[in-house]
């Protein structure tokens, strides 16, 4: 039986060694490891518990919350969670795709680029390639719906990290979900029968960005992949035919179309879709809201290969007729 000093000196070990600890890291199977983190590599983090330093899998984390001291006027004891999601959690509630919580941390591209990347794709059909990414660890990703327009055959290099290494897969069984042609978005999934759980990315919101943030680009400019382009934001409303669209200094090339513009938080803030060919630094994104709205009501453009008149194609309008050969003409 424990006395009541045993007891005392037990409980102000577990205090010192929860106000000691910085960070916490939630598990798989509801398991929780408290420590502070003194190094992140690709694959694992290393989490100082005092004792001993522990290598954690990524694969094995489902979220990173990090705990900051407060510092002075802010009271003894207090901290400030930032929790960091990792990259294959699966939407609460039936949802499609993760929201970036408001108290994410900044972090330095190299860090960002590092976890982010295995969510980036490549989106090859025989006309061309672009880029995509997934929202879902179950295989659902986005890209422009330009990058397959008319095109039926459509495939995916995905890099998994494996043991520190990057190993190059395709999946070439790609279902269509759904299409927004005049949002230039579309919805596809991966269903190969060996598929894994996928690495996703969150989406954060493109209306609390202003001129001069920080962004940065992940595509497969020409063909290049896992290139990373980084910028600030030049406008936040730049109008091309009607749309609103994000303007960028972070280089946009063909083959970026359909890849995620983050921002220095690690959320998707836009989906890159074109770029001025005759200026350098001209490069634009369709804002994440339009991308939020397409996914939350996907049934209302949700695509059926058996059904020739979906999507719907819209006939040009009616011009002016052009004075024929004989005379005739049209009056306005």
């Amino acid at each position: 039986m424990r006395t009541p000093l045993l007891r005392g000196l037990l409980a102000v070990q577990c205090t010192l060694a929860t106000a000691a600890a910085s960070d916490t890291l939630i598990l798989r199977e509801n398991g929780s490891i408290t420590g502070r983190i003194v190094a992140e590599k690709a694959d694992t983090v290393f989490v100082d518990l005092g004792y001993t330093v522990l290598g954690v899998p990524r694969g094995q984390i489902v979220e990173v919350r990090r705990d900051v001291v407060s510092g002075a006027g802010s009271g003894a004891g207090q901290t400030n969670s930032a929790p960091v999601i990792a990259g294959d959690d699966r939407p609460p509630g039936g949802e499609l795709f993760l929201s970036a919580p408001a108290n994410l941390p900044d972090a330095p591209v190299r860090e960002l680029v590092a976890r982010l990347g295995e969510a980036v794709v490549q989106v090859r059909t025989p006309g061309g390639l672009g880029s995509g990414f997934f929202i879902h660890p179950d295989g659902y990703f986005v890209t422009n719906f330009h990058v397959i327009e008319g095109e039926t055959k459509i495939s995916v290099e995905v890099y998994h990290q494996k043991g520190g290494q990057l190993e190059r897969r395709s999946y070439r069984d790609v279902r269509i979900v759904a299409m927004n042609k005049f949002a230039d978005l579309s919805l596809l999934k991966v269903e190969d029968r060996d598929a894994p759980r996928f690495k996703t990315v969150v989406l954060g919101n493109s209306d609390a960005l202003s001129q001069g943030d920080r962004v940065f680009a992940i595509g497969s400019p020409l063909g290049l992949e896992r290139t990373v382009t980084e910028g600030i934001v030049s406008t936040t409303s730049r109008e091309f035919g009607g749309d609103l669209y994000l303007q960028t200094t972070a280089q946009i090339n063909q083959g970026n179309s359909g890849g995620p513009l983050f921002n220095t938080q690690g959320a998707v803030v836009g989906v890159t879709n074109m770029k001025l060919t005759f200026g350098e630094g001209l490069g634009f994104a369709i804002p994440v809201t339009v991308l939020k709205y397409f996914l939350q009501h996907r049934d209302a453009f949700a695509y059926d290969n058996d059904n020739p008149s979906n999507p719907f194609r819209y006939l040009e309008p009616p011009s002016r007729l052009k004075a024929s050969g004989t005379g005739a003409s049209r009056t306005p």
